[in-house]
């Protein structure tokens, strides 16, 4: 009878990178496929983010505040202090500040993910998948929603979203249209398709590139993570396999130590990316 022998380093990384989806995939695109995983952890870290917001300002005191109320402080002036640098508009600010001071804790807490074993979650869901009677070979997890470019995009979209709402809530419908056609090059008629043009491709071009750049960090972020761990799977009762083990290790205690800058600065880029885009939409070319 042939040994069973287990998945080898290409099949482990392919499952790992594949997503729990209502149904497979085409080679289109298919907006009928949605990535579950993703979903729920973007939802429960976004109720966390929510929660944690909310006791920072129910347990605020005018007195000498605690660590998580200083800590909390101090990202409420930062954020504060970039949305005053790029959002002319006070009223706008009301809105934009807290906004933006949500999207980098949550966006960090969605980086942060990253952080945990690469094992940990897809292990439990396979031992529910087979406890369950299913096929565990077939439990698909992944924890890293800004690993999935379908989220990182989504989030892109909703900023170009919010930047058409405030150009035509700072510039009236009319005033909107006519710096569609007559930006960057000028009001002749002879100049506006230009114009309309060179305003789609920007809208579009800041769209894509801002949800581009987040993914590609996390998802590289999370493809070294399983670089990593096939060392220690490749580990034995030898010279080259405890090498390895130790390897493994060491790896990837420095990739964790370095990657807590990557998903901090990742979060803060995006959060000023989506400053710099709503400050966009409130100045008149």
């Amino acid at each position: 009878m042939a040994a069973e022998h287990g998945p080898t380093a290409g099949e482990y990384i392919v499952h790992h990178l594949t997503h729990l989806q209502n149904h497979k995939a085409s080679n289109v695109v298919d907006f009928s496929v949605f990535n579950f995983d993703s979903m729920f952890f973007s939802t429960v870290l976004g109720i966390l983010t929510c929660w944690l917001l909310w006791l920072g300002a129910r347990k605020a005191t005018s007195g000498v505040p605690g660590r998580f109320q200083a800590a909390v402080e101090i990202m409420v002036e930062m954020v504060d202090s970039q949305a005053k640098g790029i959002v002319h508009n006070a009223t706008s600010r009301k809105l934009v500040a807290p906004l933006a001071l949500t999207v980098f804790i949550w966006i960090f807490l969605l980086n942060a993910m990253d952080l945990l074993p690469v094992d940990l979650f897809p292990v439990i869901w396979q031992w529910i998948y087979g406890v369950t009677g299913h096929d565990s070979t077939h439990a698909y997890l992944r924890v890293v929603p800004t690993a999935d470019l379908s989220m990182t995009m989504g989030l892109s979209v909703s900023v170009l979203v919010l930047c058409l709402f405030y150009n035509i809530k700072i510039k009236g419908l009319g005033g909107w249209i006519h710096e569609l056609f007559t930006a960057p090059f000028g009001a002749h008629p002879l100049l506006w398709p230009f114009n309309f043009a060179m305003q789609m491709i920007e809208f579009v071009a800041k769209t894509v590139s801002h949800g581009m750049r987040l993914f590609g960090n996390m998802y590289a972020g999370e493809l070294i993570f399983l670089l990593i761990a096939l060392m220690g799977g490749a580990w034995s009762l030898s010279a080259t396999g405890i090498g390895l083990a130790i390897g493994q290790i060491i790896a990837g205690t420095a990739w964790a130590i370095f990657h807590i800058l990557i998903i901090t600065l990742q979060a803060f880029v995006f959060m000023m990316l989506a400053l710099v885009y709503l400050g966009q939409a409130h100045d008149a070319h």
